[in-house]
Parts: C-alpha cells; sequence; structure tokens
C-alpha cells in the first residue's frame, strides 16, 4: 500500500517493512533524522520486532498499524498528533498511549483518528474546530473517544474535520463545516458526529481537504463539501453541503479525497481523477483542471489510489508503486524532484 500525505508518502512492503520519502522537518520520514528532504524511501526505524500492516502520512507526521491492533505514530507533534501524552516531536516510531487496540488509523494535520476493534472511533491532536468529535474544543494529547457511542468500521481524518462509516454503512462527520464537508446539509460546525443527509449506505469513505467522497454499496461515486477546483466530481465548481454523484456513471472499488482533487480505481481497474491539477495530480499528461473525472495515463492497472495535497499515489495489481503531481519535496520518490504530469515509478523497487 501507498499513502500519500501533504509533503510526504508512505509506502508498505509485503512483508510489512515501512518506508516513507519527501518532506522531512520534524521527523515524518520515522528514519530517525529531521530536516531536509528524501527524493527516494528511506526505511522506518521500527523498534525491534515491530513490522506494519498498514500505513497514513499525514501532514508533517505519520502513523503506522501493526497486525496485533497496536498504533504507532512519529514526526511532528505540536498538538499532540503523535497520542502519546507529551508535545514532543519524535523522529521513530512510538506506541499511541492507552493501549486501544485499533483496527485502522488515520493521520491528518495535527490530528490523528482511528478505529478500535470494538467500533469505538478515537481522535487526537488539535481540536479548535470540534475535529475530535468528543463535544469539546480543547485539544488531546492521548486518544479520546468520539461521542455518540456509534459503532464504527472505517474513520478517515483530513484538515480540520473527520468522518466515519458505522457498521450500518452509514457515513457521520464532525468538526469544521465551513464548505460543507460534514455532508450534513447545514452550515455550522459540529463538536460530535453528525449524519451525512442523503440516507445513502457506504462501503468506502475517504476526506480530503475541505470535502470527503464516498462509495455506495453498489459502487457508485459521492463527493461532498468543497468544489473550488472542481474535486466533488460532478462536473461543477460550486460546493454542495450535501452528497452529489460522480458524473460519468462510473462504478468504483476505490476513491480517494486529497488536497483539492479526488481520484478512484473503477471496477475494471481504470483510474480516473479530477478537480485541481496545477501540479499534474490528475495524472492524465495535463495541469488543466477538471470538474469530471479523466482517466489517468499511461496504461497502469491500479488496485489501490492514494489522493494527496497536490500529488497522488498508487499500487498497481502487480504490487508496484507510482507517484505523480507535485515533487517539491521529493514526495513522488522517483530521485527527482521534478513534477509529473503522469504516473512514475517509486525509486528502490524490484
Amino acid at each position: 500500500m501507498l499513502s500519500a500525505g501533504n509533503g510526504h508518502a508512505c509506502g508498505l512492503t509485503t512483508d510489512g517493512a515501512a518506508y516513507c520519502w519527501g518532506f522531512n522537518e520534524d521527523g515524518g520520514l520515522g528514519n530517525g533524522t529531521t530536516g531536509g528532504i528524501s527524493t527516494t524511501p528511506v526505511a522506518v526505524s521500527a523498534p525491534p520486532g515491530v513490522s506494519f500492516s498498514a500505513l497514513s502520512a499525514g501532514t508533517a507526521h505519520s502513523c503506522g498499524l501493526t497486525a496485533s491492533h497496536t498504533a504507532y505514530c512519529w514526526g511532528e507533534n505540536e498538538s499532540g498528533q503523535l497520542g502519546i501524552g507529551l508535545k514532543t516531536d519524535t523522529a521513530r516510531p512510538v506506541p499511541v498511549t492507552g493501549s486501544v487496540p485499533f483496527l485502522g488509523v488515520r493521520a491528518a494535520s495535527q490530528l490523528t483518528c482511528g478505529v478500535a476493534t470494538n467500533g469505538a472511533a478515537y481522535c487526537w491532536g488539535t481540536n479548535q474546530a470540534g475535529q475530535l468529535g468528543n463535544g469539546a474544543t480543547n485539544e488531546s494529547l492521548v486518544p479520546t473517544p468520539v461521542a455518540g457511542g456509534l459503532s464504527f468500521e472505517i474513520v478517515s481524518a483530513s484538515f480540520q474535520y473527520a468522518c466515519g462509516l458505522t457498521t450500518g454503512a452509514a457515513a457521520y462527520c464532525w468538526g469544521s463545516n465551513v464548505r460543507g464537508q460534514l455532508g450534513s446539509g447545514l452550515g455550522t460546525d459540529s463538536p460530535t458526529p453528525v449524519p451525512v443527509a442523503g440516507g445513502l449506505t457506504f462501503k468506502v469513505l475517504s476526506t480530503g481537504d475541505g470535502h470527503a467522497c464516498a462509495l455506495t454499496t453498489d459502487g457508485v461515486a459521492y463527493c461532498w463539501g468543497s468544489s473550488f477546483f472542481g474535486e466533488l466530481g460532478n462536473g461543477s465548481t460550486t460546493d454542495s453541503p450535501t452528497p452529489v454523484p460522480v458524473t460519468g456513471g462510473l462504478t468504483f472499488a476505490a476513491v480517494s479525497a486529497g488536497g483539492g482533487h479526488s481520484c478512484g480505481v473503477t471496477t475494471d481497474r481504470v483510474t480516473y481523477c479530477w478537480g485541481r491539477n496545477d501540479q499534474g495530480q490528475l495524472g492524465d499528461g495535463t495541469t488543466t483542471q477538471t470538474s469530471a473525472p479523466v482517466p489517468v495515463t499511461g496504461q497502469l492497472t491500479f488496485a489501490t489510489v492514494s489522493a494527496g495535497a497536490g500529488f497522488t499515489c498508487g499500487v498497481t495489481t502487480g504490487g508496484v508503486g507510482y507517484c505523480w503531481g507535485s515533487n517539491v519535496n521529493g514526495q513522488l520518490g522517483d530521485g527527482t524532484t521534478t513534477p509529473r504530469a503522469m504516473p512514475v515509478r517509486v525509486a528502490g523497487q524490484q
């Protein structure tokens, strides 16, 4: 798997070894160093005997999850987003405080959220817009339960808000709602989960900087929130406080919302992106913005895709990682800082 963050990305090999590349000012690459950038993958310095089953790259920190459901985080910790009870940055993975067994974890902008094995959602870090979902607006340096007693399967965090899918396939969001990213149809922030309007049932959910996207159980993509760059994919640049269907009649198996753009992989393994494209993050060989899905060039067959801030990464069905878009911090991992408007192979792969 690959996870595209803000200025860095992280990838996981089939044997559980973690690698990161790109911006490393606060130790977000996890290799024991701080400062500068790395244009190629560097090994994350995991504690002895620790291997990861999932990774998430945030703005300046990253998190990983072991097969035994232990969460580790590393990098910037200005707001307590590492969940270790302190505000000290760390350049190596450290276990999240509290011994909560997690099924999934998502690093965001000075915020991390996860879903526990019992379905309870937890968030930690900054909270000025209520993005911890605990009914308050004060930050937390350790995992704090999301209010409401809901049982989640997926939780996804982003800039000042988070969303989750319940075990009943209903979407809820909490935090900032300045661009309608909570999907509630209302114009107000919420420090506790509110249902996404429309009564749709979803199987996949992803949050971007000011918008979110989700897939219904039959593979139809819906997005809501900001559409300044056309990132909702409905042919418009008008924000929507409720879910709108992505145009084109495509059936998706995966979707990812990023920083002003979105991407998805169809059930027949064709990858499409839409929205902002000033750095080539749509991967169609141009820098032309579009409010409708366009296919990623190169005839590669992706299994998963991850939209970040100005760039995108994906893993082919053969397990090979590619990235495209902005590369000022080396976040494409191809050994250069040259932006790419079409996929380039991440360096160091066999």
